[in-house]
């Protein structure tokens, strides 16, 4: 088992620390409350750039090639992630070498060099080229369908920003974006494996001691447009359409959210869930289909994606239709929810032997709002029936709540095929 603890150094910062003593591996994680979500169409990608800059160096640590050498021969990995709403860097540490990792990623995220912009700048808008086409038009599917969602909202902006502002963005502006975000107050600092607390709280105020305690951050909640569904076709000549249903929900700690969970698991947790047998399986329509939900601290999406041959797109549509319409026709049956609550506990006891998610289910979620056990999972589990699953099936896929985005060859009239189809979709 493990033991947890929440602690708050003198300047705001939070600190988590998980004791997994039986493990033999620590993981050490620090979480941001900034993402694209914080920025403006001017700034796009100031965040995803800064995220790059950490690693080109330091005050301490001012050759790169020398700091990741002592990580790594610590056992570690430096790595970051910029996302919408949030940054999270860390690696896996031996945990004889704690101090090791604390000094490295302490001085990174509090004393970034900022220098090599250009360098950092042509691998960044390399990297973006998977997004888009040889005219340089957006074919990413996940940026089409938020932009659809979200509209003007700032959750709608691209992670990596666009070619124009990557182009544009100077030392300054990542100097200013880090001096505003990168506070004690918008930080989580976790650790997680066999560690003690007194350690993790002696390196944390070493390392982290030091920075400004910052103000609240404030964000816009979204406001989804009424009256759908809402469709976008964008032509681009490929072997295969790629098709994402998108339906905005709730937040995580909404009542409705543990019910959703379900709902995911019953369309697509293995091979025998609603979608892989009918779409996959029964019917060989695709190769893959998934169900997710992308969640934030005031609003979430469901979505269900596929990729198939153009052919086959109003057929996967009318099939993905028909099996989330399943959830709200008739109440779920009972051995299908005994499933799903099973596979749910399972995932619940894997994480305890999941590092990364563990300091994800406490750390990261500190960055919002006190995380809830898993015991208070597993009881608000065991009260969710047949009828609540169903109810929220209905309020949450409506013909109005639907956006559907897709790329793909538009030969035949294929988008207004598709159209069609999603305008006489049976979610009414």
């Amino acid at each position: 088992m493990y033991t947890r603890h929440r602690d708050l150094l003198p300047n705001g910062l939070r600190v988590v620390t998980i004791d997994v003593p039986h493990l033999h591996s620590l993981m050490l994680a620090v979480y941001v409350r900034v993402g694209s979500r914080h920025e403006t169409p001017e700034n796009n990608g100031v965040s995803h750039f800064l995220e790059h800059m950490f690693f080109r160096g330091s005050r301490r640590y001012p050759d790169s090639t020398v700091m990741n050498g002592l990580v790594e021969d610590a056992g570690g990995c430096l790595n970051g992630i910029t996302m919408r709403d949030q940054s999270l860097y860390y690696t896996p540490i031996h945990p004889r070498h704690l101090e090791v990792g604390f000094d490295v990623l302490g001085d990174i995220l509090t004393a970034p060099l900022v220098e090599n912009l250009e360098v950092e700048r042509e691998i960044i808008l390399e990297e973006m080229m998977d997004e888009v086409d040889a005219q340089g038009r957006d074919i990413d599917l996940g940026n089409l369908a938020k932009r659809l969602v979200y509209g003007d909202h700032p959750l709608a902006l691209k992670i990596a920003g666009t070619t124009k502002t990557v182009r544009s963005l100077s030392r300054e502006q990542l100097r200013e974006h880090h001096a505003r975000f990168y506070t004690a107050g918008n930080m989580v600092v976790t650790a997680a494996g066999p560690v003690r607390r007194e350690a993790v709280l002696e390196q944390a105020a070493r390392s982290f001691g030091g920075v400004p305690a910052g103000g609240p951050i404030s964000e816009q909640p979204p406001a989804f447009p009424q009256g759908g569904p809402h469709f976008l076709f964008v032509a681009h000549d490929e072997s295969q359409t790629e098709l994402l249903l998108s339906f905005p929900c709730v937040p995580e700690d909404h009542p409705d959210h543990l019910p959703l969970s379900l709902i995911r698991s019953v369309l697509d947790d293995g091979l025998t869930s609603w979608l892989p047998l009918h779409i996959v399986e029964r019917r060989g329509l695709a190769y893959s289909v998934r169900a997710g939900m992308d969640i934030f601290d005031d609003s979430a999406i469901f979505e269900v994606e596929a990729a198939c041959t153009p052919a086959k797109v109003i057929p996967v549509f009318e099939e993905m239709v028909r099996q989330i319409a399943r959830l709200r026709d008739e109440p779920l049956a009972p051995e299908e929810l005994d499933r799903v609550r099973r596979r749910h506990r399972i995932g619940l006891d894997f994480t305890l032997d999941d590092l990364n998610a563990l300091a994800g289910w406490y750390g990261g979620t500190e960055l919002f709002r006190t995380p809830e056990t898993f015991e208070e999972r597993l009881a608000k589990l065991e009260q969710v029936t047949p009828q609540q699953i169903q109810e929220v099936a209905r309020r949450t896929f409506t013909l109005e709540n639907l956006y559907v985005c897709a790329v793909g060859p538009a030969k035949g009239r294929a988008e207004a095929k598709l159209q069609k189809a999603v305008h006489q979709a049976p979610l009414r």
